[in-house]
């Protein structure tokens, strides 16, 4: 190998070297989707301090952790599924209950009536049956309306909460000279 294939070599591991770390390195208001520029010059190190400190300042000041939030957020996605999974399970096999109230509602008027009580038992299945699908679906309908306002609530308190955090982080950053967009 002769000098300028070696030099080549170098320089390609070295550039290598630089696009991995620079894709590995993620500074904190980054991960944040917070856009931080050091206008008075700031070395990397020095923002990468001032950003951490920014960081537990706003969560003192505003009662917010985003990462903490973030797994907060994660659990009340999961509390909300398994709650519409509840809900749409709740309906089932009410039919099947209302036709056995039914029938044993339309074989009794059927055998006051001095009428046929099976006939009475059969019309009885049928209307308990629908009526009690229908009620069902009304109270799952209800149900899960509730389910997604209380989950759009939550939400909207956690972007409240997220905006809180962001200012307090955005008004340190800037009073150490840096500008700032989230």
């Amino acid at each position: 190998m002769n000098k300028s294939s070696i030099g080549l070599l170098v320089l390609s591991c070295a550039a290598g070297l630089s696009v991995g770390t620079a894709a590995a390195d993620q500074s904190l208001a980054s991960t944040l989707n917070v856009y931080v520029f050091p206008s008075k010059g700031q070395a990397a190190d020095q923002q990468s301090q001032d950003e951490s400190a920014c960081y537990q300042w706003a969560v003192q000041n505003s009662g917010v952790d985003p990462f903490e939030l973030q797994k907060q957020q994660q659990q009340q996605q999961q509390q909300t599924q398994q709650q519409q999974q509840q809900v749409a399970s709740a309906g089932r096999g009410a039919g099947v209950r209302g036709a056995v109230g039914g029938a044993a509602t339309g074989a009794l008027i059927g055998e006051i009536a001095d009428d046929d009580a099976g006939k009475g038992a059969a019309y009885g299945a049928a209307a308990g049956a629908i009526i009690a699908r229908r009620g069902a679906k009304r109270g799952q309908r209800e149900a899960s309306a509730e389910v997604q306002q209380q989950s759009q609530q939550a939400q909207a308190a956690d972007t409240q909460s997220r905006t809180n955090f962001n200012n307090a982080f955005s008004v340190c950053l800037e009073g150490k000279g840096y500008l700032v967009k989230y």
